[in-house]
Order: structure tokens, then C-alpha cells, then sequence
């Protein structure tokens, strides 16, 4: 029987993530030599080619790609483990490490760790913010035991490393300034706003949520202004300088001179989703947190 090693195995699925062997030292704080020494030593023990030349670089065989297809079930397998033991031997207490992006912080994240620390005071939370890249690296890594982003940008529900579990849908607003002649309008809709100057990210996921939403409302934005953060966004909403949409999970960074528009039948709305890696999901401790961050989740404004 050929001889499965933990250790080897995880270096050889983060070399195909990854790409490339020095990416994979610098992951595992190894040097590229260790790398392809253990990955030397998995190919004997398995008795097959796990790596082929391919320019200067390396890729994973046809056999590489059945060894992990295999090993990501028992990677599963031992998340369930450790969840198991977790429990057994921590009962009440533990830590769990969540990498959110920024939006869901203040809205989700800290409120049920408020909640967390009234019912279950020896469980000790641990926030990162990261976006969605960053926070399934982390994810992937070890680094982070839960991770927060939209759906459009979690990865395949397929892939077989992660459990993605639904959280919120948090409707899309429109910010208008408090003179703005439509501010009053009834009836709203998004297509209404078609002329107007509009102030979203220059690039990233909050540029391709607005243009999105207004290319299915039948035009494409007029972008005047650039800005990420909803500080300046709002700011600039406020001195008349053009239209945003927001998410209702930004509520807290709203400004007096700023009206906020529920949109009528046109209304956007995105997927706030949780993940994990595969199997530790029932952690206690990683349970605590995704019900709490579920509660919260319920009751927040609907759209």
C-alpha cells in the first residue's frame, strides 16, 4: 500500500494553488528547496510522477490531480476531527478567527461578538479585516477559521476545500443629496437616475456592483467621481456632486445631508455569504459564531 503523508500532501495542494514553488515556500515559510525535496520524497512514497517541467516552471501530473482529488476528502475528514476534539476539550471556550471585508464589520461582525461575549464570555473572537481575496488565502492558509465576502466573489461552491454557507442579502440603496429633486419622488427606481453623475470605485468589486445594477436598469453610468470608502462617497454625495448606491450594511456611515432612497421594482440587491473550510463547519465554537452572525443577519432591515 502506498504511504499518504499529511504534511507532503498539503504541500503539494498548496503548490497547485499557488503555481509556482517559490510562491509555495513563501506560503509555508519553507525555502523552495524544502518544497521540492518533500515533494521528491510524496512522489516516491506514491510511486508515481507528481511534477512535469513545463518552460521554467513546474505543473501537476494527471496523477497529482487524482492524489489530491482523493486527499482533499481526508483533509475534510480531519477538519472534522479537530472540530470534534475542539469541542470535547474545550467545551464553552475557545477561538475562532474571522477575515471579513469592510462593510461587514461594523454591521455583522462586531454586533455578534457583543452577543457572543454576553452568552459565551470564554469564547474569544479574533476580527481581520481583509476582502475577499485576501480573506480566502487566509482562509485556505490556516490563518483565519471563518471567512465573510459577497457571493460574487466567494469561490465555487464545487471547490472542495471551502463550505459556503448563505448569511444575508443586503439590498442596495441610493444615496442622493438632501436637495436633489428626486429625493422625493415616489416610486424611485434606478432607471430614473440614468442621467445623473455618478460616484463609485474606480476599479473592484464596488465598481462592478454598481455597473452592473445599472446596466440591468438599462444604461451605463456616468462615473464623475472615484472614491472606495464611504466616507468619501457620502461626503461627496452631500456637496451635490453626484448619485451612489450604498449597501443597507453601510446605514452606520450615513450623513444628515445625504437622503437615502429604498429603490422601487429595479432594486439591486448582493449575497453576503460565510465559509469555512470543508468539515468545520460543526466545530462548536466555529457553530457559536456562525449562529450568532446569523442572527444578526436576521434581524437587519430587509429589502
Amino acid at each position: 500500500m502506498s504511504e499518504w503523508d499529511i504534511k507532503k500532501l498539503h504541500i503539494l495542494r498548496t503548490l497547485r494553488e499557488q503555481g509556482t514553488v517559490t510562491a509555495t515556500a513563501e506560503v509555508l515559510l519553507m525555502t523552495p528547496s524544502a518544497v521540492s525535496q518533500q515533494l521528491s520524497n510524496l512522489a516516491k512514497q506514491l510511486g508515481v510522477t507528481l511534477l512535469e517541467a513545463h518552460g521554467r516552471r513546474v505543473r501537476l501530473t494527471d496523477a497529482a490531480h487524482l492524489v489530491l482529488r482523493h486527499a482533499e476528502v481526508v483533509f475534510a475528514q480531519l477538519e472534522r476531527a479537530d472540530a470534534e476534539l475542539a469541542g470535547y476539550l474545550q467545551g464553552e471556550a475557545g477561538e475562532v478567527r474571522i477575515g471579513a471585508f469592510s462593510t461587514a464589520v461594523p454591521a455583522l461582525v462586531v454586533p455578534a461578538v457583543q452577543q457572543l461575549r454576553r452568552s459565551h464570555p470564554a469564547l474569544e473572537v479574533r476580527v481581520r479585516e481583509a476582502e475577499a481575496a485576501e480573506a480566502y488565502e487566509l482562509l485556505s492558509a490556516g490563518s483565519v477559521d471563518l471567512a465573510l465576502s459577497l457571493a460574487a466573489h466567494a469561490p465555487s461552491a464545487r471547490d472542495p476545500k471551502f463550505a459556503l454557507l448563505p448569511l444575508l442579502t443586503d439590498p442596495l440603496d441610493v444615496a442622493l443629496p438632501a436637495g436633489h429633486p428626486l429625493a422625493a419622488e415616489p416610486g424611485l427606481r434606478l432607471a430614473d437616475l440614468a442621467h445623473e453623475a455618478w460616484i463609485f470605485g474606480g476599479s473592484g468589486p464596488w465598481s462592478e456592483i454598481t455597473t452592473a445594477a445599472c446596466e440591468a436598469a438599462g444604461f451605463v453610468p456616468e462615473q464623475a467621481h472615484s472614491a472606495a470608502g464611504w466616507t468619501a462617497i457620502l461626503a461627496m454625495v452631500e456637496a451635490g456632486m453626484g448619485v451612489a448606491l450604498v449597501p443597507r450594511m453601510a446605514a452606520a456611515d450615513r450623513r444628515a445631508g445625504v437622503v437615502t432612497r429604498i429603490l422601487s421594482a429595479d432594486q439591486p440587491r448582493r449575497h453576503v455569504v460565510a465559509a469555512v473550510r470543508r468539515g468545520a463547519e460543526d466545530g462548536p465554537a466555529v457553530a457559536r459564531v456562525l449562529a450568532a452572525l446569523r442572527e444578526v443577519a436576521r434581524v437587519r432591515p430587509a429589502g
